[in-house]
């Protein structure tokens, strides 16, 4: 009596141990096969093999374990292969179905299905069928090969003859292989389920299929060993069972430790990878300076406060901040005491917004949302409290630093819809920074109508260029002690087929601001030397003057392009003159000086404009290669009312003498003036009192013909007795 008792108390002990082990293992299995989908092809491969060896670690174990604790008439060499090949076949059936469990998880709630994503509900009659969806057939392959390897097994433990008949041991086979497949069926279904669901849910939830996978594992193995023991009597035990089931155990628990601490390193490593994706994403949406939200992430801030606003029916307010005086403060405090600046603006920012609501476009440049249905009144509000906040001194190097900023306020709905609430800002800002900064400026439509003018502007600028609507007109310059005209200025006019005649206070700025300013510079000498060529064939010897920008005395090759334009056309140096004002001349000292000299090398007459309206010195003005001095316009206007006017003028016209250079007057405009000048010794005059600019032809008319706006004469030396024109 008691020896049943004690057997069947220890095969239910070897029972237990099975079931433990069969659902950790499928635990584990799980959860190798939950990291897969998140990985490359060979990292899924490897996760894979790590999924199937851990279930077919359980299933091996579950097997063994049984075989051992019930007769069996094998050796135990049989024996031994047997559980290894069930082992193998096992692994492959197990990797072959966690692979397509993984490949067939179906998609997230709200994402449509694609091509071979089954549908919810089966068409109407006449359509096609509902598909079987990939996670079942899965289910159905395993517990299929689960079933079929504890018949195999048992089997093949039996002595020829002695397998049960038909009658007696189809129906637990049939139990078994129903077990087997429903466990995996509602084991499988459950993983499937616990998509989209939080951590925890998931943890819990695979521990369940887990528990229900091992648990169909034994119920199969329990109702295959059934039915073989519906057998005739088998030979003696040849293998002692408590041994072998203690050798299934530790090997089978030996590999499903290893790949447990295989299954943290995966982990660990997969951790890591999602860290290190979160920084970078973070980084990516943040300025890395100063920590606030960049231009991406904040436009999607403002997207989603726009469309909030217009289900509530409710208002923005969008703050466009610039520093004023950066630059300087740059170059003062070097790029640490800048950075150090923006940190502190943007922390400084930080405090008078709410969370994410702040953001860091570029260089000095910040913006502020302010949520909540505000007024004008509130956003004023606020740029006055930025105003005094950035007002405040900025301890930077163990010094004190003042900086202040100019705010641009747009309003959403009333000043522009989402694509361009950002640009009006920007355009309010600039506005505040033109009426002196320190400032904030509320978005008005004439704001950016100016701006879209002048993107229009400059484009038609780039094609005047291509298509010739460009010409150089032409100004008289006068021998005060003569009258007589000496020379002429080129002066630029823009045809434009539109607007007309398009002042050059109105596009040179423009060129400049954006670049085009050495395309016209080239122009205009290329032009000025073919109409110098054109008059001399002609047989006037005419000196044109042209002007010269800041920009171009940074061009390094300025000698070489004008000296290449006077070969192209055989003109002698001597014809041009140069004119540079005063301001680009003291703009770099050392630059000028070097260009200077390069093109008082070629022999071309160097000229200082607007002198008197800059801050040279007289030790630099002494050292430059200038041949002229131009008296602004400004001097002479006031000559006749002006006290301090007439003493300006004489004393430059002094200086000029003294430093051996000639005295050009522009502007001259009344009889008055001409003869204030003529008597303080100017040599040269200019202005409307002579003649307008005009056109190369009508100058050329007036020389040639004395066609002209008033009587007077061209010097005889700027005419040749023959038009054939000497080399230059």
């Amino acid at each position: 009596m008691a020896a049943p008792f004690a057997s069947g108390l220890s095969e239910l002990l070897w029972a237990f141990v099975s079931l433990v082990i069969a659902i950790g293992a499928s635990q584990q299995a799980f959860a190798w096969a939950a990291l897969a989908p998140a990985a490359n092809r060979r990292a899924r491969w490897y996760r894979a093999l790590g999924a199937g060896l851990s279930l077919a670690a359980g299933i091996w174990a579950v097997h063994g374990i049984s075989a051992a604790t019930h007769p069996f008439a094998a050796s135990f060499e049989q024996a031994f292969w047997i559980e290894h090949l069930i082992g193998l076949l096992a692994t492959g059936a197990s990797i072959g179905a966690l692979a397509l469990l993984a490949a067939g998880t179906p998609p997230s709630a709200g994402t449509p299905p694609s091509a071979g994503t089954p549908s919810a509900a089966a068409t109407k009659a006449g359509g096609r069928r509902r598909r079987i969806p990939t996670w079942a057939v899965a289910a159905c392959g395993l517990g299929s090969a689960l079933a079929a390897l504890q018949i195999f097994g048992a089997v093949s433990a039996l002595p020829a003859g002695r397998y049960p008949g038909a009658a007696s041991g189809a129906v637990p086979l049939l139990l078994a292989w129903g077990a087997s497949v429903a466990g995996c069926l509602l084991a499988f279904k459950l993983l499937c389920a616990l998509r989209d669901l939080d951590q925890r849910t998931i943890a819990w939830g695979r521990a369940g299929a887990g528990a229900v996978l091992g648990c169909a594992m034994l119920l199969c193995q329990n109702l295959v060993t059934m039915a073989t023991t519906l057998a005739p009597p088998a030979a003696p035990v040849e293998v002692p069972g408590n041994v072998f089931a203690a050798l299934v155990v530790l090997m089978a628990s030996g590999l499903l430790a290893g790949l447990h601490v295989l299954l943290r390193r995966q982990r660990q490593a997969h951790a890591a990878r999602v860290q290190a994706r979160r920084s970078l994403s973070a980084l990516s949406l943040n300025d890395p300076l100063t920590g606030l939200p960049n231009r991406p992430l904040f436009e999607g801030t403002l997207a989603q406060a726009v469309q909030q606003a217009d289900a509530g029916r409710r208002r923005l307010a969008l703050l466009y901040i610039n520093l004023d005086g950066f630059m300087p403060l740059n170059q003062s405090f070097g790029q640490s005491g800048a950075d150090q600046v923006l940190r502190e603006v943007a922390k400084r920012l930080r405090a008078l917004a709410r969370p994410h609501m702040a953001a860091r476009l570029a260089g000095d440049e910040f913006l502020l949302l302010l949520t909540g249905d505000p007024q004008v009144e509130d956003a004023s509000s606020l740029a006055c409290s930025v105003l005094a906040s950035i007002g405040q001194p900025f301890a930077v190097a163990g010094r004190e630093a003042s900086i202040t900023c100019s705010i641009g306020l747009a309003m959403y709905p009333e000043h522009g819809a989402l694509s361009t609430l950002i640009g009006h800002a920007d355009a309010a800002m600039r506005a505040a920074k033109a009426a002196g900064g320190a400032s904030h400026a509320l978005f008005e439509s004439r704001m950016v109508n100016g701006s879209r003018d002048q993107v229009d502007l400059l484009r038609d600028l780039r094609l005047a260029l291509e298509r010739g609507q460009l010409e150089l007109y032409y100004q008289p310059k006068i021998h005060a002690p003569t009258g007589e005209i000496t020379g002429a200025e080129a002066l630029m006019r823009w045809h434009h087929p539109q607007r007309g005649m398009v002042s050059p206070v109105v596009f040179i700025p423009l060129a400049e601001r954006y670049g085009l300013i050495g395309a016209l510079g080239q122009w205009v000498i290329d032009e000025a030397c073919r109409q110098a060529r054109e008059w001399r064939d002609a047989g006037l010897r005419m000196r044109v003057a042209i002007n010269l920008s800041v920009h171009q005395l940074r061009q390094a090759d300025l000698a070489e392009r004008i000296g290449a334009a006077l070969q192209r056309n055989k003109i002698n140096p001597d014809l041009i003159t140069c004119e540079l004002t005063e301001s680009a001349a003291m703009d770099d000292t050392e630059v000028t000086m070097r260009v200077l000299g390069q093109l008082a090398a070629l022999g071309l007459h160097i000229s200082i404009d607007d002198f008197g309206t800059g801050h040279s010195s007289l030790a630099y003005l002494r050292k430059l290669p200038a041949h002229e001095l131009k008296i602004d316009r400004s001097f002479v206007a006031d000559l006749e009312t002006s006290e301090d006017a007439r003493k300006v003028a004489s004393a430059v016209i002094n200086l000029a003498k003294a430093l051996n250079l000639k005295v050009v007057a522009e502007g001259v405009e009344t009889e008055g003036q001409n003869r204030i000048l003529r008597e303080f010794g100017c040599d040269q005059l200019q202005g409307f009192l002579f003649a307008k600019p005009m056109s190369a032809s009508a100058l050329a008319h007036w020389a040639i013909e004395d066609v002209g706006p008033r009587t007077m004469n061209f010097r005889a030396s700027l005419f040749t007795d023959t038009r054939i024109a000497s080399p230059a």
